[in-house]
């Protein structure tokens, strides 16, 4: 480890990783609540595009990248805002469109070669130059402080559209701010884990934060330590085993997504398994049942002949005898 951080190129790169880390999840919530997961796939397409043009024109990659990303995102919202084609057939035109004009375009330039494709299209984190890096940090800057001022109104938009324009707030503007900070953060995650894998960075630590937060507000930090975790500990897996950082890093989110998923349905099975289940139970609780209701944990008990049962899915839980606290 020591090792590895006397070298400069890799220093940069733990530095990439963590900023990748941080921005892709925090804007993949929004997308995850909005079911728009694989937006970031369709800029991550058109990305490529904007890479060919920097190329061909010798421009700098990353900025055509954003403009290009960007204006895909805009694209997206007005035609899904439009409702004359859903967002998924949008989607489509974007991820072939980007992806085939990305590849005629690179076709024709002299200046690049297939290493340099394969780099743009599944990440190249050792090549980030310290001016790539700091463009990065400031691109990902932006990203947190928007998303963290903005987050209960993306919430609020993420969760109910209809509503949140019912209420008077301006929709379209937040999804359109929304869907330029995804075309950022693709640009943020470009060096770090490649165009075509990017999405996965997004929405893989926010899928494991669901299984482990209980409410919104948890599962954002949690994903976003997910996606750290990943990001810098995929860069130092990739360095020990010399294999791509941003195949690693993603095997290493999907390995984090399986053990959390496994270890929920242990715990869910084991708390199934300690509840004692009523005999026999045709009566119905609720609140208008006749039975005295009790405040039991994070859920409602009812005395029923002098026992407490729960409703729990399809049936009843035995919950002990009856105790006289907390009725209501």
């Amino acid at each position: 480890m020591t090792e590895m951080l006397d070298l400069a190129f890799m220093r940069q790169a733990l530095l990439a990783a963590l900023l990748a880390g941080i921005a892709a999840p925090l804007v993949g919530t929004f997308l995850v609540q909005r079911r728009m997961s694989l937006i970031g796939d369709g800029m991550g397409h058109v990305a490529l595009a904007g890479v060919a043009v920097g190329i061909l024109t010798g421009q700098q990659p990353v900025f055509t990248a954003l403009l290009a990303a960007v204006a895909a995102g805009v694209a997206i919202e007005l035609i899904r805002a439009s409702g004359r084609t859903s967002g998924d057939v949008a989607l489509a035109v974007m991820f072939y469109g980007g992806i085939a004009l990305g590849v005629v375009l690179i076709a024709k330039s002299t200046a690049t070669s297939p290493a340099n494709l394969t780099a743009y299209l599944f990440g190249a984190i050792l090549t980030t130059s310290s001016g790539d890096l700091l463009v990065l940090a400031v691109l990902a800057v932006v990203v947190l402080v928007t998303t963290v001022l903005l987050r209960p109104r993306f919430f609020a938009v993420a969760n109910d559209e209809e509503y949140a324009r019912a209420a008077g707030m301006p929709v379209m503007a937040y999804n359109l701010v929304l869907a330029v900070l995804t075309a950022v953060t693709v640009v943020v995650s470009m060096r770090v884990v490649g165009l075509l894998l990017i999405s996965a960075l997004m929405i893989i630590p926010n899928a494991t934060a669901q299984l482990l937060a209980r409410s919104f507000a948890a599962s954002v930090r949690w994903a976003v330590l997910l996606g750290v975790l990943c990001s810098v500990g995929g860069v130092v897996v990739s360095y020990q085993a010399e294999t791509p950082s941003g195949g690693t890093i993603v095997l290493l989110a999907i390995a984090a997504f399986l053990v959390v998923n496994l270890g929920a349905t242990v715990v869910a099975r084991l708390r199934r398994a300690a509840h004692a289940r009523a005999e026999r139970h045709d009566h119905e609780h609720g609140p208008v049942c006749g039975h005295a209701a009790v405040e039991h944990g994070d859920h409602v008990d009812y005395l029923h002949d002098g026992h407490r049962h729960a409703a729990h899915e399809e049936h009843y839980d035995e919950h002990g005898e009856h105790e006289e606290v907390g009725t209501r």
